[in-house]
């Protein structure tokens, strides 16, 4: 995209004058940002302004992305690192129309991110200024209102504090969200009045989570529990803040664990109580699991009920009549309607409550309770596969064929891969392959933006991410469609010397589109990709890289080394583009199968 250079609209002031640019800045510092990713254009120079006066201080950067979508998934990886508030922006016109994507995604995954635009100056709406993109032209606002918590234009200087805060409150939710603001250049260039004294701490009173529990459902749960004799727990992915406080109740009761792909990331994958994925990639062993007759009681925990989790089991009877919903966002109930029972509250306190309950339980009562042993995530154990789960086609884990079998490569970077590592899985057959056959033995360092779906989401989520933590290295698995696409972003970490493992399942193929048309025995059409040296590219813009062709050459592979070198490494893996990802599940979903 092509920016165009605006005047500044404010001329002969103090060099030391501050503009609302600066105020918008030191609001996003006071909570905690500490980067804005985006892309530079005329009408948000102001902003940029304000940033590069923030960095020579110490306080907030901007993050250049080579593309706004980019921008918008790295504000999303790293909201989702950090807990903190993720930012992005961009100029008008194609600048705001090019997050989009980024933003929907955030917004179908509930990610806290902040999306801040530009607009042309107020006295030149409806003149067919150049990028134009208010009511009066292409109507950003308008577009972002049906992929935000919140849209809003800043008709004025004095709506500025106001709306930032609105928006930035939306943001949190429940549900939490992208929140957009359009700020005209001349209002961010504008100078700027003295604060209340009180306006920080209000803002920060937003982020204060409130505990809110439906205490007359709870008490029937707990009546529920007291006669259950057996309990699956379905773990979705929204879990993240009462992950501690579920595995203890899983553990006290003898609870067998599932999860939907999402929620895998909140459940050591070596645990004794866990048996695998439902739905999209799924493992027998989970299906299995929900399925058995003896079951009394199946609670879900933090999820949608979406089709990547729970396609096709919504109307069946004979779960809902065991099926219990606990969630702290009230759309999710809209989507278990028929279920035995809905609980409504903060998953920390629900869980904090049923686990105190049986710990009052006299002797008698809890027996169930799993011998600490048996529960310890970090025992020895075989890393690789797990006993607990049942996969598909397990031979090829250690396949030594080549091309590579990506079941193979998923068996080696669960074998190898740091503790400490993240995983950010792309859309594509890399979801599919991710979800089967990788297993990491941590918690909450999986990541998948399934939401929405977006290609290359992982390459620019797992950059913000690294810029949100100082421990480990963060591994992007992608495909060659997918790099094709956005792999530009890499020169943003080779910049930031970021830490960041781009590894891409090379078949020179849309494998997920080749697959799929054979699966649904469509014509097989517009999959082929062109054979590409992605490790040459690499090279070219200051990435250190690797090519994989044979199993020899992942065995061979200093990994270590890799994992603790001071900025990002690519490794173009060639895997075997005739084996068929475990996608069965999707395509009974699409009425192909």
């Amino acid at each position: 995209m092509t920016s165009t250079h605006f005047p500044p609209i404010v001329e002969n002031r103090p060099a030391n004058q501050k503009d609302l640019a600066d105020l918008v800045v030191e609001y996003l510092e006071e909570i905690g940002v500490e980067y804005i990713f985006g892309v530079p254009g005329g009408a948000i120079e102001p902003l940029y302004n304000a940033m590069s006066r923030s960095a020579r201080r110490g306080g907030l950067r901007p993050i250049v992305a080579r593309h706004e979508a980019g921008a918008a998934f790295m504000a999303d990886g790293y909201a989702r690192e950090t807990g903190k508030l993720g930012v992005c922006c961009s100029t008008t016109g194609p600048g705001a129309t090019n997050l989009i994507t980024g933003v929907a995604s955030a917004y179908a995954d509930k990610s806290p991110i902040l999306v801040i635009t530009a607009q042309t100056a107020l006295h030149l709406f409806g003149k067919q200024t150049l990028q134009e993109s208010s009511c009066t032209a292409v109507n950003t606002v308008a577009m972002f209102q049906s992929c935000t918590r919140f849209s809003s234009l800043v008709s004025h200087r004095g709506q500025l504090e106001v709306k930032l805060a609105s928006a930035i409150a939306a943001t949190q939710g429940p549900p939490a969200g992208p929140a957009h603001l359009s700020i005209p250049m001349d209002v961010l260039a504008s100078p700027r009045r003295m604060r209340s004294a009180s306006s920080a701490s209000r803002l920060q009173s937003i982020f204060k989570r409130h505990t809110l529990t439906d205490s007359q459902t709870l008490d029937v749960l707990i009546e529920e529990l007291a006669q259950a004799k057996r309990v699956v727990l379905l773990l979705g992915d929204s879990c993240g803040n009462a992950v501690n406080e579920i595995i203890e109740f899983a553990e006290r009761i003898s609870a067998l664990i599932i999860s939907g792909p999402s929620g895998k990331r909140w459940v050591n994958h070596y645990h004794p109580l866990y048996r695998g994925v439902l739905g999209y990639a799924n493992h027998q062993s989970a299906r299995e699991t929900l399925q058995d007759e003896r079951n009394d009681l199946v609670i879900a925990v933090g999820t949608r009920f979406g089709e990547m989790i729970f396609g096709g089991w919504e109307d069946n009877e004979e779960l809902n009549s065991k099926l219990v919903h606990i969630d702290e966002n009230l759309e999710h109930f809209s989507h278990s309607p028929l279920a035995r029972l809905h609980v409504c509250g903060t998953l920390p306190s629900v869980f904090k409550t049923l686990n105190e309950h049986l710990a009052n339980q006299k002797h008698e009562q809890s027996c169930r309770l799993v011998h600490p042993a048996a529960a310890e995530p970090d025992q020895a154990r075989e890393k690789f596969p797990s006993r607990h789960i049942s996969l598909n086609e397990p031979d090829k884990c250690l396949s030594s064929a080549s091309p590579i079998k990506p079941q193979r490569l998923m068996c080696e970077l669960s074998r190898r891969l740091p503790k400490d590592a993240r995983v950010f899985a792309d859309a594509g057959n890399s979801w599919a392959w991710a979800t089967h056959y990788l297993h990491l033995d941590s918690i909450g360092l999986y990541r998948i933006g399934m939401g929405f779906g977006s290609m290359t989401w992982a390459i620019g989520a797992s950059i913000g991410s690294a810029l949100g933590t100082l421990e480990g290295p963060t591994i992007c698995l992608t495909g060659d469609g997918s790099y094709l696409m956005s792999g530009q972003e890499l020169t943003v970490a080779v910049v930031e010397k970021l830490p960041v493992i781009i590894i891409i399942l090379n078949d020179s193929a849309l494998g997920m589109v080749k697959h799929g048309q054979r699966l649904g025995g469509a014509e097989e059409v517009g999959f082929e990709l062109p054979e590409v040296d992605f490790a040459q590219i690499a090279r070219a813009v200051g990435a250190q890289a690797e090519t994989i062709c044979t199993a020899e050459d992942l065995e061979n592979l200093d990994l270590e080394r890799i994992c603790n070198h001071a900025g990002p490494t690519l490794l173009d893996v060639h895997i075997d583009p005739e084996e068929v990802p475990p996608m069965g599940a999707r395509m009974k979903t699409l009425g192909r199968n």
